[in-house]
C-alpha cells in the first residue's frame, strides 16, 4: 500500500513539474486521504492491527488491590 502512495507523490511531482499545479495538488490530496485510511486500517484492523496494551481493559473486582493488603 505504501508503494501505491509513493506512486501517487511521484505522479503529483511529475505534475508539477510540467507546469499542471491543480492536478498536482489533486494528486497531493489522494495520497494524504490514502495515508490516512491506512493508519487507520492498521490500528483498528482487528487482525493486522498494532496491539496497544494500555488500552485494552480487563474486567475485574473494583477493591481486588485494596484487599490483597
Amino acid at each position: 500500500m505504501m508503494a501505491a502512495i509513493y506512486a501517487i507523490l511521484l505522479i503529483a511531482f511529475v505534475l508539477d513539474l510540467l507546469g499542471r499545479g491543480r492536478l498536482a495538488a489533486c494528486c497531493l490530496f489522494l495520497s494524504f486521504i490514502i495515508c490516512v485510511w491506512l493508519f487507520l486500517w492498521e490500528i483498528y484492523s482487528p487482525e493486522y492491527g498494532f496491539r496497544m496494551p494500555w488500552l485494552q481493559v480487563e474486567l475485574g473486582p473494583i477493591f481486588a488491590p485494596l484487599c490483597s493488603v
